[in-house]
């Protein structure tokens, strides 16, 4: 459909011109009865067509936190969006009335849960679910709708296609389940697919298949790719870039090589020397002391400093801005030549 029919049916006139994703200064909290947590503070960056990015961080960064945002689906209350910009092809989708995102949510940027088991219905079929994407967003009917379901069932390489449409996610492996996902995830052609821990509770062999999987149909669609992940050891084969989160910020940005060759903040750095290796077998796995922060409670200064190996007086008492380490690198971290040159 073109921009000038989308104009005319009163839906978004997206500009094809402008940059697939673009998030600025995202600013998302949660307020409860013990106070303002902050779960985004500022969050940055960018996507393009074809490009893999990584949103890497501990549990409670604010990695899936963000995606849901980018998603319009934060509970609200007691979540709120409470600055910043996520523009799709230039339009700010946060100024969006919710019919027209609805629109767009699944058709132009859709998402793939970590849980497949709790994401999908269990009273309902597999087919019945991938189907129900094309009856309530393109109109077709039952029997062309399950039509495509067995489509894309094919399509993520789920064998015996034709009769598994009408099994049950309990009947499910839970790597094929993860596959269904994808399945849903892909059905309206998406420009833009955040796909939030794909691997959780698989075992390794399966973890592959589905990363594998994912960057297949990523090189055929010439998808935009958001991979949040807490696991270095996923992202390496198959990122562009990544941004490390902390404490719902970015500490630090760049291209996948130079994060894993010379990381330009400490949290990096710990993250990268907690992956275990082959050449330590039998020698105590390294880990990050401390806890990270309250979000109703985020200390003055670098959030990390609590735990940091290079911490001195400055950081606990000025919350350092996102360095320019170069064109394509940022850091969040007062002393980050230290860090690259540790």
């Amino acid at each position: 459909m073109t921009v000038e029919t989308e104009a005319k049916k009163g839906a978004v006139a997206f500009d094809p011109n402008a940059p697939l994703l673009e998030v600025e200064d995202l600013q998302v909290e949660f307020r409860t009865r013990d106070g303002v947590a902050k779960a985004v503070n500022g969050v940055t960056f960018s996507l393009s067509e074809g490009e893999t990015l990584a949103i890497l961080g501990e549990s409670g960064s604010g990695k899936s936190v963000t995606a849901q945002a980018i998603m319009g689906i934060i509970d609200s209350p007691p979540g709120f969006v409470t600055g910043g910009q996520v523009r799709y092809r230039g339009v700010d989708l946060l100024t969006l009335p919710e019919e027209q995102r609805r629109r767009i949510r699944g058709a132009k940027i859709a998402m793939i849960f970590q849980d497949a088991l709790s994401a999908l219905n269990p009273v309902f079929t597999v087919g019945f679910q991938l189907g129900e994407m094309y009856r309530i967003h393109r109109g077709t009917s039952r029997a062309e709708a399950k039509r495509r379901a067995i489509e894309l069932l094919e399509l993520v390489k789920i064998p015996a296609a034709r009769q598994r449409v009408n099994e049950y996610p309990h009947q499910f492996s839970g790597g094929m389940r993860q596959r269904v996902m994808i399945a849903m995830a892909l059905a309206l052609d998406p420009d833009v697919l955040i796909a939030d821990e794909p691997t959780t509770a698989l075992d390794v062999t399966v973890q592959a298949q589905i990363m594998g999987l994912l960057a297949e149909l990523q090189r055929e669609r010439n998808m935009g790719l958001i991979l949040i992940t807490h696991d270095m050891g996923v992202v390496a084969d198959v990122a562009d870039r990544i941004s490390v989160m902390y404490a719902g910020r970015v500490v630090e940005r760049a291209p996948v090589h130079d994060i894993y060759a010379s990381p330009a903040h400490p949290y990096t750095k710990a993250l990268l020397e907690s992956i275990p290796r082959v050449d330590h077998k039998g020698k105590r796995l390294n880990v990050i002391k401390g806890l990270p922060p309250a979000l109703t409670n985020i200390p003055p200064g670098c959030p990390f400093a609590p735990r940091c190996a290079v911490v001195q007086q400055r950081c606990h008492e000025e919350r350092p801005p996102l360095y320019e380490v170069n064109s394509e690198r940022g850091s969040a971290c007062h002393y980050w030549e230290e860090v690259i040159a540790r």
